[in-house]
């Protein structure tokens, strides 16, 4: 794709480079069982440092030029998610997730937004972003709804995923819920 002189652009070495970056977290996002791994819990030791290296050589090249693309912010996303932990992480994707609900709004951009903005602002200040929202339909919603009240209301948070799992068909949704609902039981 980047050895033809006609698709060696910008755009495609962000696109590159986002492949790169989420297939390097790949081994890391299931368990031994086949569940999923959320990313405060991933094995970092998991993660293929080759592609993460790739992915960064193709970001690298995607800035070869003026144009942003959602390519380019969703890359520059995945970035922050593969390097270690510094003290202004989350508050960096959460500046990149508002250019990319500005360049290309999607509920699943948005939500991922309000996980961002949470880690940045609190729990607390991201519920009340969040209903702004109103995604009734989407079981990511209420996951994230689920997510952010855990801390405080664990009956409201127990409310919020069980509506997730009514909305979603994935299989491996509903478990990933489930065990969420769980450790709020403990």
């Amino acid at each position: 794709m980047i050895e033809n002189q006609l698709t060696r652009t910008p755009q495609t070495n962000a696109l590159l480079s986002l492949m790169y970056f989420q297939s390097s977290r790949l081994d890391a996002r299931t368990n031994e069982k086949g569940e999923a791994v959320l990313l405060d819990d991933q094995n970092k030791n998991l993660w293929d440092k080759i592609q993460i290296e790739k992915g960064n050589f193709y970001l690298i090249a995607a800035c070869n030029g003026n144009e942003i693309s959602k390519y380019h912010l969703e890359a520059a996303i995945a970035y922050w998610h593969t390097t270690p932990t510094d003290q202004n992480k989350w508050q960096h994707i959460l500046e990149l997730y508002n250019q990319l609900i500005l360049v290309e709004y999607s509920p699943i951009a948005a939500l991922n937004r309000m996980f961002a903005f949470a880690r940045v602002y609190g729990h607390k200040k991201a519920i009340a972003e969040a209903d702004k929202l109103q995604l009734p339909e989407n079981s990511h919603y209420y996951g994230l709804l689920g997510y952010l009240y855990a801390p405080t209301n664990i009956e409201k948070a127990i409310s919020y995923y069980e509506q997730a799992i009514k909305l979603t068909n994935s299989r491996v949704e509903k478990q990933t819920l489930r065990m969420q609902i769980e450790k709020l039981n403990i």
